[in-house]
C-alpha cells in the first residue's frame, strides 16, 4: 500500500489531540459536499429546461431540414433534393414554403410568418398533439384554404379558436413596380378560413408569429410556383441519425444547408449552454471558497502531528513523503466531499423529478410545468467530480508545501 496514503487515511479518521481539528475537518467535508451538491442540482436543472424546450420544438420542427444555402427558395424538382428524398432511411419528406405576410382580421392586423406545407405534414411532426379547439387538423377542402394560427397570434388578432370571417392575407408582388397612387395594387391578396383549431407550441417564436396553411396557397400568394423554402425530413425508426445526416450533407454539398432540430433553434440552445457554463463557473468559485476550510484543517493537523513527523523521520521517511501525507489528506477530504455531494445531489434530483418539491412560485400555473424540471446527465456528474478533485488538489498544494517548510 502507498505509505503516505495509508498514513493520510489514518489521520483523516483518527481522533486528534484537539477536538477542534475534527470539527474543522468535518466542516471542510460538508462545505465541499454542499458546493458539489449545488453543482449537480443546478446543472441538472439547466439540463431539464434544455430537454423541456427541445421537446416543445419537436412538435413543430422536423428531424432534419434542408434549406438553400443562397436565397430563400430552390426548385422543388432539383435533382439533389430528389436524391435526398429517395434515400431508404427517409420515411417522410415534406416541401414547405414560408415567408413574411400581413394578416388582417376585422380591425386588427399583424405581420406573420405564413408557412405552407404538404398534406403529410402531420406525419412529419406532432402537430396534431398541440392543437386546441373543437375543429380538426385540415389545411384545405375543395377550393377553400384553411389557416391554423398560433394561439398567441389568434389572441392578438381576436380570432378566437374558430374565426367566423375569413382572415385576409397580403403579400407583396415579386414583379413590377409599386404604384404609390394605388399601393394596394402592389400586393397579392387572398383569404384563409378557419378549421376550428389553433396550435400551441408553447414557444413565442411560433405561437405569436406563425400561420400554418397548405403549400399551394403559400406558393400562390408568394409567387413561388414550383419552388420550396425547405425540404423537411423524418427518418425511419432505427436509422443511424448521425450517419444519415452526414450522407445528406454529402449529397447537398455547398448548395444546401442541413440542420437537425437543435441547429434549427441554434440561438435558443446556444444561450442556454452559455447560461449553464456561467452557472458552472460561478459555482466552481464557491467550491474554491469552500476549499479554504481544507487549508485551515490541514495547517492545524500539521501542528498537531509534529511529534508524529519526528517519529516518521526516524523510521526513514523523507520530507517529500511527509508532505505527500498531508497532500493526500486534503485530497481525501475533497474526494469524500465530492462523493457525499454527488449522492445528495442525485437524491435531490430524484425527489424533484418524482414529487416536484420546488415549484415555480405563485405563477407556476401559467408555465408549461409547475415545478423545476431536472435531467441528470452522466457526463455532467463526471465533470463535476473531476472539477472537485482538481480544485481540491490545487487549493491544498501550495499551502501544504508552504506550511510544511515552517512547521514540520
Amino acid at each position: 500500500m502507498n505509505f503516505p496514503f495509508y498514513i493520510a487515511r489514518r489521520y483523516l479518521f483518527s481522533k486528534k489531540s484537539t477536538h477542534a481539528i475534527n470539527v474543522i475537518s468535518g466542516i471542510s467535508v460538508v462545505g465541499v459536499a454542499v458546493a458539489t451538491m449545488a453543482l449537480v442540482v443546478t446543472l441538472s436543472v439547466f439540463n431539464g429546461f434544455h430537454d423541456l424546450v427541445a421537446s416543445l420544438f419537436t412538435s413543430f420542427d422536423p428531424q432534419l431540414k434542408v434549406t438553400p444555402a443562397v436565397g430563400k427558395t430552390a426548385p422543388a424538382d432539383d435533382p439533389v433534393l430528389t436524391e435526398i428524398r429517395r434515400l431508404p432511411q427517409v420515411e417522410v419528406a415534406t416541401e414547405t414554403v414560408e415567408d413574411m405576410a400581413l394578416a388582417i382580421y376585422g380591425e386588427r392586423q399583424a405581420m406573420i410568418m405564413l408557412k405552407g406545407v404538404d398534406d403529410n405534414f402531420d406525419s412529419l411532426t406532432h402537430i396534431r398533439e398541440i392543437l386546441v379547439g373543437d375543429g380538426t387538423y385540415e389545411l384545405r377542402a375543395a377550393n377553400l384554404s384553411y389557416g391554423i394560427p398560433g394561439i398567441r397570434l389568434a389572441e392578438m388578432l381576436g380570432t378566437g379558436y374558430c374565426y367566423q370571417h375569413p382572415m385576409r392575407i397580403y403579400a407583396p408582388k415579386r414583379e413590377g413596380q409599386l404604384n404609390m397612387a394605388n399601393p394596394q395594387d402592389g400586393f397579392v391578396e387572398d383569404e384563409l378560413f378557419s378549421p376550428g383549431v389553433l396550435f400551441n407550441v408553447k414557444q413565442a417564436k411560433y405561437d405569436k408569429n406563425y400561420v400554418l396553411t397548405n403549400i399551394a396557397f403559400a406558393r400562390s400568394i408568394f409567387g413561388q410556383q414550383g419552388m420550396l423554402s425547405a425540404l423537411e425530413l423524418r427518418l425511419r425508426p432505427g436509422s443511424d441519425f448521425e450517419a444519415v445526416k452526414s450522407e445528406i450533407k454529402r449529397i447537398a454539398g455547398e448548395k444546401y444547408v442541413v440542420r437537425d432540430r437543435f441547429e434549427q433553434q441554434e440561438d435558443t440552445f446556444r444561450i442556454m449552454k452559455i447560461e449553464k457554463l456561467i452557472a458552472y463557473i460561478f459555482l466552481t468559485f464557491i467550491l474554491v471558497v469552500a476549499c479554504f476550510n481544507i487549508i485551515g484543517s490541514l495547517s492545524m493537523l500539521m501542528i498537531d502531528k509534529k511529534n508524529d513527523v519526528v517519529t516518521l523521520r526516524n523510521l526513514g521517511a523523507d520530507d517529500r513523503q511527509i508532505i505527500r501525507i498531508f497532500l493526500f489528506e486534503g485530497r481525501l477530504i475533497s474526494a469524500m466531499g465530492a462523493m457525499v455531494g454527488i449522492v445528495l445531489g442525485l437524491l435531490f434530483c430524484w425527489l424533484q423529478q418524482t414529487y416536484g418539491l420546488v415549484g415555480l412560485g405563485r405563477s407556476s400555473g401559467s408555465f408549461v410545468v409547475d415545478a423545476y424540471p431536472v435531467s441528470v446527465h452522466p457526463d455532467d456528474v463526471a465533470v463535476i467530480f473531476v472539477t472537485v478533485l482538481a480544485v481540491g488538489f490545487v487549493a491544498v498544494w501550495y499551502p501544504v508545501r508552504y506550511f510544511a517548510k515552517r512547521i514540520i
